[in-house]
């Protein structure tokens, strides 16, 4: 998503020609017209003001008189990989995003979408876990070690940053840390640069952090996932909603429902009030995704034992600045034998093998 997709907002009682001279100046080369809430009203393009000024409109006139009342959007999380398939269908160069209120949250471009950005902040990958839940499966290899389809799950994680643009790697290590030395080395055979922290004993999911060493970019934020993780998100939509926030720290989070399989009763002492049946809540779990930025990575020390909700509440209580990011995209965690099945068919059919 374009950095400056701000720039490209006006509102209704903007000229033909402010929105020209936006069009002109903006490499979006498009004016976007929203109300004083920031809610979409319109998209306005070089061919709308054309067409408006062939009908005899001049550039006094109102941007209202030339502006798409119905342009193609998408929300704000839709993947890049989905955005370049609407458009590419749509055959449109740009869709804004807007969240469930309406409000423009960015403008992504067909351009950008396509492009291959790189990036040089790290990722830290936690393969340090046991893998109990996977036994017997577990008792001689490591858990990020078990192949899903043909390949690791653990390099199959990696390759999806690879395409997303990373190639920096750091692998936080405990149980059988040889068997993950010796299939990646040091990264070159995929391309990249990987290095290794072990845990001598286990520090939490959140004490790896204190072992990383003192050359690693320490002015970018950092991706952190668990070795057990296949999902689709747009690792640089992740990242770039983190820096946008200004974010400390950034939590993926997955909506969880859970059906209660009873009628739930409320009442006023013996007094039934209401009744329910078999309702469902919903919550949001930790998706084992972050985005630290460097004040939450250096608070960690060196072998100390912590876990990330330990970590992430005493930088809450600092400033407030720690955000969840939704995902909707694919995410499994493969934490059980019946997840382990899942993966082996799912793999195959998310592009990710």
């Amino acid at each position: 998503m374009s950095h400056c997709w701000q720039k490209t907002l006006i509102s209704e009682t903007s000229t033909i020609k402010q929105a020209l001279e936006i069009i002109n100046s903006e490499a979006l080369r498009v004016a976007v017209v929203v109300d004083h809430n920031q809610k979409l009203l319109g998209m306005v393009t070089d061919g709308d003001i054309r067409r408006g000024l062939l009908n005899d409109l001049l550039l006094t006139d109102s941007v209202a008189k030339v502006m798409n009342l119905n342009p193609i959007t998408a929300l704000q999380y839709t993947s890049k990989e989905q955005l370049v398939r609407l458009m590419d269908q749509k055959q449109i160069l740009s869709v804004p995003l807007l969240n469930r209120d309406g409000q423009v949250v960015g403008l992504e471009t067909l351009h950008s979408a396509l492009s291959k950005e790189k990036y040089r902040n790290p990722v830290f990958i936690m393969a340090g876990g046991f893998g109990t839940r996977l036994r017997p499966l577990t008792d001689n290899c490591p858990k990020p070690m078990l192949k899903i389809g043909d390949k690791p799950i653990l390099e199959t994680v990696i390759r999806s940053f690879i395409k997303a643009g990373f190639s920096d790697f750091y692998i936080s290590t405990h149980y059988m840390p040889e068997q993950i030395h010796q299939h990646f080395g040091d990264g070159s055979d995929l391309g990249v640069s990987i290095s290794y922290v072990h845990e001598e004993m286990p520090l939490g999911t959140g004490g790896a952090l204190g072992l990383l060493p003192e050359d690693m970019p320490r002015d970018l934020p950092l991706i952190m996932i668990n070795g057990d993780v296949l999902t689709k998100v747009d690792f640089q939509r992740l990242l770039s909603f983190h820096l946008e926030n200004d974010a400390d720290a950034t939590m993926c989070v997955r909506e969880y429902d859970y059906q209660i399989p009873y009628g739930v009763i409320n009442g006023d002492g013996n007094r039934i009030t209401s009744m329910v049946e078999k309702p469902i809540q919903r919550f949001f779990v930790n998706a084992g995704i972050y985005v630290l930025s460097p004040r939450i990575i250096h608070s960690v020390e060196k072998n100390q034992k912590i876990d990330m909700p330990t970590l992430l509440e005493s930088h809450m209580e600092e400033r407030q600045k720690v955000l969840m990011f939704p995902i909707h995209e694919y995410w499994l965690d493969i934490g059980r034998m019946d997840d382990f099945k899942q993966a082996q068919i799912d793999i195959h059919t998310l592009g990710l093998d």
